[in-house]
Order: C-alpha cells, then structure tokens, then sequence
C-alpha cells in the first residue's frame, strides 16, 4: 500500500495565501478587479429564502437587491417561497383591476406582478430579480444558499418536505428567533433545520424591526456562522469585524468533524461545498446581506446569537413589568442591567464550549436587541399594559394580539422549568421574579427585593 507523504505546513500556507486572494478578489466586481479572470469560478450560487412573511420578505428584498449587485457571486434571480393565499383586492387598492369583478388572485401572481406583498409586506416594492414560488420544492432546487424565515412551529414540517430536493452541500442561514426549551434540554432553531436536512446552518438576529427595515430606515444585524472544516479552502477574518484585514492562515484539518454549539461531534456528515463556487465564509455572507441601510457584523457564536433573540424576551417583560409600575426610566434601565448579566450568565454556564460574552454585550443580537425590546417591544407593550389595566399579561394577550401568543410568556416559563430541573433556578433572580409574576407568587413591588437578594447582580 502506498503511504502519503507528510502534509507541507509551507507549502499549505502558502497554498492558503493564494486561495485567500483569489477570494478576496472575486468579492469585487469584475470591472474593478483585474484578477477575476485568472482565477473565476464556474458557478454562482443560487439563493432561495424560504419564508414570505413580514420579516421573511423583508429580508428576500435584502438579499434580492445584493444578489443583482454582486452578479459575479450569485445568480441575479432569488426565489421567495410563498404559503400560498387567496387575495381579493378592494378597489382602494393601486392594483385593482375592475375586469376581476372582485374576484380573488394568488398571492404569488400579485408579487411577481406588481412586486409588492400586499398582504404581509404592503407599500415595499420588491426587486423585480425576486421571484414569488408556491412550491417550496421547487424554490429550493440547485439552491447552495438557503435562508430560513418562517415561524419556528413549521420548521419540522418543511425540513420533511424538504428532503432529497436540496443540495447535500447546500449552507444555511435561520432567521427565526428564539431557541427550543424543554425541561432537559436548550436547542437551537438553526441546529434543527441543520439536523433535520443534513446541512450546516447559521444564524441571523438583531435589533431588527421588519418595516424599519423594510422602509431602509438604517439598522445592525448579527449573523452567526461558523464556517464547517469540510468547507476551508479558505481562513475567515479574525479581527472584530468580519471585513478586517488581518486574515488567520492556520491550516485546517478539513476532515475534522463538524462539532455543535455544545462541543460535540455533529450528528451530521457534511458535504464538502464543490472549489465551483465561491467560498461560503464571512465575507461571502456580508456581501449577500450588508446593505446601505442594513449593516452586518458576523461572528462564529451560533449559541449566543441564538440565546439573545430568546432571552430578551424575558428581560422585556419586566421593562414593561416595572415601565407599568411608574417607576419610570431608572428602573427599568436596572432591570436591563441584570438582565443581560443573566443572559451572559446563562450563555457560559450552559453553552460554554462556543458562546462569547461579546455577543451579548457588542453585538445587535445582544445588547442592542435588548434595548428595541425593553422600549417597544410586543412583550415590554403588552406587561406594561398589564400593570396598569390591574389584569393579567395572559388577559392582554387576549384581547390585544387576535389571537397571537408573547414569545416572553412561553420562554419565561420554559427556561424556568430548564433552570429549576438543573437546581439553578435561584441563580436567576430576574429569571425567576418574572415567572413568579406571570404565575401570581409575587408582584411588581416584589422586584426590588428580589433582584437584590443575589450578591453577583
């Protein structure tokens, strides 16, 4: 049996160096970048996002508009999958057509008409590059970038449907906030869609309201990706922003399994992204979602990227816990304090192989995410609303959401019951006062009290 030589450590770092460049290079256009044509990939990679929500077609409209600018990079034409509807337009409507006779038209005919989802998105016109498509199937074929952007409720349901119609080395990115908690166990959006199709998928979070956005008021997001070892043909940037020049030439070992954000080997085998396309790492990602008015940090912490999306909620809560009260802005400047403390806290304590502090202290997912929710948010709007009417956050829900339930409420509840089945739940002062609230053991009043009876906030 023939033996392999031994690895070149200078020969590989060099090799790294010269691929290093030639990406870097293809994130130019080519009218700017004389190098393109020595060493141009022969594939583009094709984007679908699978999600045509509120915050689902804001982000198509993102990625649309990126995929158009960087044509060298992807292909122009992004698919949006669409839950198909039945839409009867009035006549106050700019797209009413009198010849209808008041007849109902698919949701998809009207966005790949007039650009506009007039139904979840209204007065956003979309890029005409992003093409509506009812079959999810179908919008997700030859797709090596897919974005996830629906609620979390449908994520096993489409991960099934999904199956053997994708890619195998098809990157993805979870758009959907928050993480699954059981009384054993924390999981992560991202890391069910990852398991569930057999690919490695990011995340996206932030301080992110969707018509904000939508409207190109300027905003921050964070996207967490932690390019797979399969997939290192090249290094990722090292320094605090993703677009930094110092570059990290260690060689990899791209037959290192994949672990998660525990630590642990993977339960997937991922496939290797084919040297056709350009590289999916950092950089690549920024490109697809920095725009003029969404600028992009991304880092390698999936877990706290994750975490913060969940846990804020929580925190919220007991803004508008405390906002209700008339305590006015000292107070609830207190409450966030110690409640991105615990999310930290909780972070390390229970993720501790992957998540950084930073995350929640620097990042739009972290610190500035909590900040839009404890002054506007759903969950800080309807317990403020609570305190003041003298009636339970469950009654609000009822008569203010149609139907609609607070991420906080449940969240509150399920990482109590996570942090009580771990005998850690008086660790938590805040945690726990907000439960014991929304389940009647104590009151607002209470809040002082109990956030100081711990010497570590």
């Amino acid at each position: 049996m023939l033996l392999k030589p031994p690895p070149n450590p200078a020969a590989q770092t060099v090799r790294r160096l010269s691929q290093t460049v030639s990406h870097l290079s293809k994130l130019l256009p080519p009218q700017h970048n004389k190098m393109a044509t020595l060493s141009a990939h022969t594939r583009k990679h094709k984007v679908t996002v699978v999600g045509s929500g509120n915050w689902g077609s804001t982000i198509a409209k993102i990625v649309a508009e990126n995929a158009k600018e960087h044509s060298h990079i992807f292909e122009e034409q992004v698919q949006m999958w669409v839950y198909e509807e039945d839409i009867t337009l009035t006549k106050d409507s700019p797209y009413y057509d009198a010849n209808l006779e008041g007849k109902s038209q698919k949701l998809t005919d009207i966005i790949n008409t007039h650009h506009e989802n007039v139904k979840y998105l209204p007065n956003i016109k979309l890029p005409s590059n992003l093409i509506a498509n009812p079959s999810v199937e179908d919008a997700v074929r030859d797709s090596s970038i897919l974005i996830f952007n629906l609620p979390h409720q449908f994520i096993g349901r489409i991960s099934k449907q999904l199956q053997g119609h994708i890619l195998p080395y098809a990157r993805g990115i979870s758009c959907i906030k928050g993480v699954n908690v059981t009384a054993s166990e924390i999981s992560l959006f991202s890391e069910w869609i990852g398991e569930g199709l057999g690919i490695y998928c990011g995340a996206l979070s932030g301080a992110n309201i969707a018509n904000e956005i939508a409207a190109e008021k300027w905003s921050e997001t964070t996207i967490a990706y932690d390019p797979p070892n399969v997939d290192s043909r090249v290094p990722s940037p090292i320094s605090g922003s993703p677009m930094g020049s110092h570059v990290n030439l260690t060689v990899t070992d791209t037959d290192a399994p994949h672990k998660d954000v525990l630590g642990r080997v993977s339960k997937i085998k991922l496939k290797a992204l084919p040297e056709e396309y350009p590289p999916l790492d950092h950089l690549t990602f920024k490109t697809l979602f920095h725009r003029p008015y969404f600028h992009v940090r991304v880092v390698d912490d999936v877990a706290g990227v994750s975490l913060g999306g969940a846990l804020k909620n929580i925190v919220a809560l007991a803004a508008g816990f405390v906002e209700g009260r008339g305590w006015g802005d000292n107070a609830k400047a207190a409450v966030m304090r110690v409640g991105l403390l615990e999310m930290v806290k909780f972070g390390q304590e229970f993720f501790g192989q992957t998540v950084r502090p930073g995350t929640f202290t620097e990042e739009s997912a972290g610190v500035a995410d909590l900040i839009t929710s404890c002054s506007g948010g759903r969950n800080f709007r309807c317990a403020k609303m609570a305190i003041e009417r003298g009636v339970s956050v469950e009654e609000v829900e009822k008569t203010e959401l149609n139907g609609q339930k607070l991420q906080g409420t449940s969240t509150a509840k399920e990482v109590s019951d996570f942090l009580t089945c771990k005998g850690k739940v008086n660790d938590y002062p805040l945690f726990k006062a907000v439960i014991d609230i929304l389940e009647g053991r104590n009151t607002v009043d209470d809040i002082p009290n109990l956030l100081s009876r711990n010497v570590d906030n």
